[in-house]
């Protein structure tokens, strides 16, 4: 009867998902999605609820792109983790200083060859948070009053990506300025997600110093502060450069008809002072090449 006990208690608990604990080796985790802060240390948990073996078999394995390989193998550290980890009671895993390249899923394995259920596992996923780097920032030297114009921010380090938010003068914009009775006269929009700063009609108040901040979970990074002059528009200055644009063409004009006519006078004057041959005697000469002479009109002698 104890026997029969016994089995129907297994079969209850194999049909619920649950094995006695004197029926084999049992793992759990106190967290399955583990996130981290890069260069900081971190540790994955795996915990051994119930086993009967002495000195069971652990090993880690990372999975990247679905392939696995060893982090902890035959009782040491290996692979991605050698001297950057150490194993800890009863199967955890420490590492020393976290990179991006530690992001993965990692498995532990326990064998209990004494145990009737003699082997378990568990899946764990490490996401490791990288500090985003000083943003690239774009923002234009001199603007006109009442022109459109657009701020850049870009950051390509930080994991996970970064919110940007910009600022004026110290003081931050917020996302939509309507919301805000301080800058509800401004006509600007921000693009959290690609740091995007763009003025749809530029006003005099918006001259300023500026910089793009870029923050994610881990950590912040700003570009230097630059300078956005605004100008009004210059009519008279506009004017006057018009006018002396005609200015120059008039004189390049003047300039050419000048030459020209010192081109006809200098014709017509050699013109005047050409000494044409004279013609003695009614005879007409030829060609030097020709040797003789004609007669143009008879003689009677």
């Amino acid at each position: 009867m104890a026997m029969a006990g016994l089995v129907a208690c297994f079969v209850l608990y194999s049909c619920l998902g649950h094995i006695p604990s004197a029926l084999g080796v049992i793992l759990r985790t106190t967290d399955k999605i583990v996130w981290a802060n890069e260069f900081e240390p971190i540790e994955l948990t795996c915990l051994i609820e119930s086993i009967s073996t002495n000195n069971p078999r652990i090993e880690w394995k990372k999975i990247k792109d679905g392939i696995p390989s060893y982090v902890y193998f035959q009782n040491k550290i290996a692979g991605d983790l050698e001297n950057r980890a150490q194993l800890r009671e009863p199967a955890n895993i420490l590492i020393f200083n976290t990179t991006r390249s530690d992001t993965a899923e990692y498995r532990c394995e326990v064998a209990a060859i004494n145990d009737q259920r003699d082997f378990d596992e568990i899946l764990i996923s490490l996401a490791v948070r990288v500090k985003p780097v000083v943003p690239r920032c774009s923002v234009p030297e001199a603007v006109t009053v009442g022109t459109s114009t657009e701020l850049r921010c870009l950051e390509n380090e930080g994991f996970p990506a970064p919110q940007y938010r910009w600022f004026h003068n110290n003081e931050e914009l917020p996302q939509d300025p309507k919301n805000s009775p301080r800058f509800v006269n401004f006509s600007y929009s921000i693009n959290p997600d690609t740091g995007s700063l763009k003025f749809r009609r530029v006003r005099k108040e918006d001259a300023g110093e500026y910089y793009c901040q870029a923050k994610n979970d881990a950590g912040h990074a700003q570009c230097p502060t630059q300078v956005m002059e605004v100008y009004d528009v210059d009519i008279l200055g506009i004017a006057l450069k018009c006018l002396g644009g005609v200015s120059v063409v008039i004189i390049l004009v003047a300039f050419l008809c000048s030459i020209r006519r010192m081109c006809l006078q200098f014709k017509g004057h050699n013109e005047n002072h050409y000494n044409w041959p004279t013609q003695n005697n009614g005879v007409e000469y030829g060609d030097p090449d020709e040797g003789h002479f004609r007669h143009k009109s008879s003689f009677i002698i």
